[in-house]
């Protein structure tokens, strides 16, 4: 990282939007994890438009998987995922990016308003695939170091799939039409650290519809704040609690009342609420304790978690403190269901989605979810339909000895040390890349 600092001084800030205003931070307080990012220069936002002429698919299967492929012409055809969004107010996203971003296209043509990324999305997109190779051999090539080198793909592939979802995004006056990407998973203990890495991603990105991921950790709650009043819109992952959800919303509330902005329509959020990883950590716990009563609460405990945390949304996004910052412009910050993909195999293949269906709700799928949701899912609102059983289950829990932070605490953990594996994992195959092309960066 040493080298990617003293280089610092030699590198080219990328172009900034009209409406941006450049950082006055000097380089030498960015944490030494997100140096890299200020070597991405403006070439990366003079990067050639995609077509959005969505009849041109590059197959006619929804889920196509990073593979190039020529337009078929093949028409777009109505999906339960159009239904999600326009009878119950849910919008569909796709959980994944991965190149050419134009197999994106069948997604949106098919109901996919949005995309989630993460360290891990991008460990396996990069290290699996050889459509990243041309751009790095030219970065390293170059001089860039690994780790500017990976944030330069990164920030290309944000870029483009921010192309493809504008046109929803303009649709929907900026409620839609996200792609979303995620500070370094480095900064997830460094509150100042993060508000740096935030704000200078987002000039870099430079698109209108991006997502900049921040984590739920007690370190970045004040970043959330900080970063929500400059007027940059936050997708807040990995929230494991309800207790840590709730200090989310008044982070971005505090952040919405602290900008000083007459308009707040463009500066939204999500928060992004973990579901399936709750069922595999309580799942154990449960079988460790071992009674019938403790069994037959297996497969419960994320759905309703959940389900309090959609009626937490309801109570803080109402009454006079919210009403006041409706009136300039402010949006919900809408729930986003993460993690639904299901793990145990004996559980239904739509378990995180189904009985998480309601409005102004976002829900985030990978393949495995999105195919079979699409396949046999039904929508019905379905969020609020049981919230006493909800509450039953969330207390019977607590009784059996169950502490709901500490198993917050315990995923949260789990879930940071995990993206920073695959963050690091990645420089690492980088790296190796590098050195068998004989074009190692010192």
């Amino acid at each position: 990282m040493a080298s990617s600092i003293s280089n610092l001084a030699n590198l080219t800030p990328a172009a900034t939007s009209t409406n941006s205003t450049r950082s006055s931070s000097s380089s030498s307080v960015l944490p030494r994890s997100f140096v890299n990012l200020r070597s991405l220069n403006a070439k990366l936002s003079s990067s050639s438009h995609l077509s959005l002429r969505y009849n041109q698919l590059s197959r006619p299967s929804l889920f196509v998987r990073c593979s190039a492929s020529g337009g078929n012409g093949s028409a777009a055809k109505r999906t339960t995922l159009h239904d999600l969004y326009e009878k119950e107010g849910q919008s569909p996203w796709y959980d994944n990016l991965c190149r050419p971003v134009t197999d994106l296209l069948p997604f949106i043509s098919r109901g996919v308003r949005g995309v989630t990324s993460n360290p891990a999305i991008f460990q396996k997109a990069i290290s699996t695939s050889n459509a990243y190779n041309d751009q790095f051999r030219t970065l390293v090539e170059s001089g860039k170091d690994i780790e500017s080198a990976y944030w330069e793909l990164v920030v290309k592939d944000i870029q483009d799939a921010c192309k493809l979802f504008e046109p929803i995004y303009d649709q929907t006056e900026a409620e839609d039409g996200y792609v979303s990407v995620e500070v370094s998973p480095r900064l997830a203990d460094d509150t100042n650290g993060t508000v740096e890495a935030a704000k200078y991603l987002h000039k870099v990105v430079n698109r209108r519809n991006v997502y900049i991921k921040i984590p739920a950790t007690a370190p970045c709650i004040p970043s959330i704040r900080d970063v929500i009043a400059s007027g940059i819109s936050v997708n807040v992952t990995l929230i494991f609690s309800i207790a840590r959800y709730e200090a989310v919303i008044d982070a971005y509330l505090d952040g919405l009342e602290a900008s000083g902005l007459d308009d707040l329509s463009k500066v939204t959020s999500v928060a992004s609420f973990f579901v399936s990883r709750v069922d595999t950590l309580m799942d154990k716990m449960l079988e460790k304790i071992g009674t019938p009563e403790a069994l037959d609460l297996r497969g419960k405990a994320a759905v309703a978690q959940a389900a309090l945390a959609y009626k937490l949304y309801q109570k803080k996004f109402s009454g006079p403190r919210w009403e006041a910052l409706v009136k300039k412009g402010a949006k919900k910050q809408r729930l986003l269901w993460a993690s639904t993909s299901v793990k145990n195999p004996a559980y239904s293949d739509t378990l995180y989605v189904a009985p998480l269906i309601g409005p102004d709700t976002v829900s985030t799928m990978p393949d495995q979810a999105l195919e079979a949701f699409i396949d046999h899912g039904t929508v019905k609102r379905t969020i609020d339909a049981n919230v006493s059983e909800a509450e039953g289950i969330y207390s019977a829990l607590e009784k059996l000895g169950i502490d709901w932070n500490k198993v917050g605490e315990q995923l949260e953990e789990e879930g940071v040390d995990s993206f920073k594996k695959s963050f690091e994992s990645l420089l690492g195959t980088l790296q190796d890349k590098a050195n068998t092309l004989k074009l190692a960066s010192h």
